[in-house]
């Protein structure tokens, strides 16, 4: 199947309403056609994964076959290259998460990307960075603490940002990463807290939110339970 024959697959799925919702959500709408992301997925099912199809569909621009891209890319083909590349066409929050949660996060330079995007102005590049953490920390069964531990300080470094989308992506990390296990959970809330004591807005909401999750008697009873 190539290029042209699955955008006319998207196509079929296209509600032209649902830019709307999508806009309202903080979702840059420009080069969006209106596909839900469960009929993309839908779509993703229907063609073998390929590495070259990928880059293609997301050369095209169309807001859906780049996250369609994200879901058929093969991890082993992926280069850093192609990572800065795409990061830098980031221009969603939506897009920049689908593809650190379905590609990034499974390539061989996921855990050496979060240290240098974090060090990146730009809004999505840097939310990418935390994306990758997030997801790494709920995909990645086998990393062990000190991996994530390390992740803390990138955190704890970013917490100050009060660009939405950057500190959103701030707390997901380090909720994710303090709902591991036990021991993580303690060195995310000993950040929560010093976070919680700088002189910033974002900061103290990263903090608080965090902090109500890794504490409540559900995640407690969770991890108590591993």
């Amino acid at each position: 199947m190539n290029t042209q024959e699955i955008i006319k697959k998207l196509e079929k799925f296209s509600v032209p309403e649902n830019k709307e919702g999508m806009a309202r959500f903080g979702i840059n709408t420009e080069k969006a056609l209106g596909v839900s992301v469960a009929n993309i997925r839908k779509v993703g099912k229907t063609v073998k994964k390929d590495h070259e199809l990928a880059l293609k569909l997301w050369n095209t621009g169309i807001h859906e076959a780049r996250i369609l891209a994200t879901m058929l890319d093969e991890p082993d083909a992926v280069n850093e290259e192609q990572m800065e590349s795409w990061a830098k066409d980031f221009n969603s929050w939506d897009l920049c998460d689908q593809a650190c949660g379905n590609l990034f996060d499974k390539t061989r330079f996921a855990f050496k990307k979060p240290y240098e995007w974090a060090r990146r102005d730009e809004e999505f590049v840097k939310r990418a960075a935390f994306a990758l953490i997030a997801w790494l920390a709920v995909h990645d069964k086998k990393a062990g603490n000190k991996e994530f531990e390390r992740f803390l300080t990138l955190i704890k470094n970013a917490a100050g940002d009060e660009r939405n989308f950057v500190k959103k992506a701030v707390n997901w990390a380090l909720r994710q990463i303090g709902k591991r296990n036990p021991a993580l959970n303690k060195k995310a809330v000993k950040t929560a807290e010093e976070i919680q004591k700088m002189d910033s807005k974002a900061a103290k909401w990263i903090a608080k939110d965090a902090l109500k999750e890794l504490r409540s008697e559900a995640v407690q009873k969770r991890l108590k339970s591993r």
